[in-house]
């Protein structure tokens, strides 16, 4: 599992579920969180102190870096596993830019995920379309040209948090295609509200790594509104502490969807 973190307590949260369920997790730095919200020499090294510090297997990954200086910057300030999302781009320019950024990584002992495809949002009800899906010849094609170490498929999720009762329609055959020529490891995004049936169905057709993010931050939002409905002049500290348990709980809840409970390793770190 993968779990967006934009703050310390959302980081905290998703530490503790894992030692909890003794799981390996990676903690996804958002590019444009960190633009937004803590900034990424604010947050890296208190996380990366925290996972240093952890019981379980603890991987950092900076999550749809846009931009490919601020991916090589991430580089250069110590981070070995990035995402460099040009996936906007033309294919041709989607592999030119990725294969820059995979040679710079490999000589740094890095790894790099690419993605090929685009996804919608549940923002404005721009939901993934069948005509953004990853085309399996070109994500073939992709993969060959870049030497990308893992790639981010399109088949049906969307950014964002569900509406209630709506679940996707995923196309599996599209991660058993490329999985089946390639054997490198495949990212499911936008793994919250996908469905308990689509994800390990996911998991089945070759997903190895599930990014979730709206569900854990959906529900930090609701405990904080709930303990302020309670009573609006609530310890700030306790406020905070609820949107911690909230978060846990639903890392937690990924954590046994995906199988990953009980495999962790003893402690190390990937940056």
């Amino acid at each position: 599992m993968a779990i967006n973190c934009f703050n310390l307590e959302s980081a905290h949260a998703t530490i503790a579920a894992a030692e909890t369920k003794r799981a390996p997790i990676i903690i996804d730095l958002l590019m444009e969180h960190m633009e937004k919200h803590l900034s990424r020499d604010e947050l890296l090294p208190s996380i990366i102190n925290m996972a240093e510090k952890a019981s379980v297997d603890v991987a950092l990954n900076l999550d749809h870096g846009k931009s490919e200086q601020y991916v090589i910057d991430s580089l250069n300030a110590g981070m070995l596993s990035v995402m460099m999302d040009a996936s906007s781009y033309p294919f041709d320019e989607n592999v030119r830019i990725t294969k820059d950024v995979v040679e710079l990584a490999h000589k740094k002992g890095a790894t790099v995920e690419a993605e090929v495809g685009n996804m919608g949002a549940v923002a404005g009800s721009n939901f993934t379309q069948e005509d953004m899906y990853t085309k399996p010849d070109q994500a073939i094609s992709f993969i060959k040209q870049t030497n990308v170490d893992c790639l981010a498929v399109s088949f049906g999720s969307s950014h964002g948090t569900m509406p209630v009762g709506y679940e996707p329609h995923f196309d599996f055959n599209i991660v058993k295609r490329i999985k089946k020529v390639t054997g490198k490891p495949l990212v499911l995004h936008g793994g919250s509200g996908s469905g308990n049936e689509n994800i390990r169905k996911s998991i089945e057709a070759g997903i190895n790594k599930i990014n979730v993010g709206s569900d854990v931050m959906d529900a930090q939002s609701v405990a904080i509104f709930n303990q302020l409905v309670e009573d609006k002049h609530s310890d700030f500290v306790n406020v905070m502490s609820s949107s911690i348990i909230a978060a846990k709980k639903v890392v937690e809840e990924y954590i046994e969807l995906s199988g990953s409970v009980d495999k962790a390793a003893l402690q190390t770190i990937t940056q």
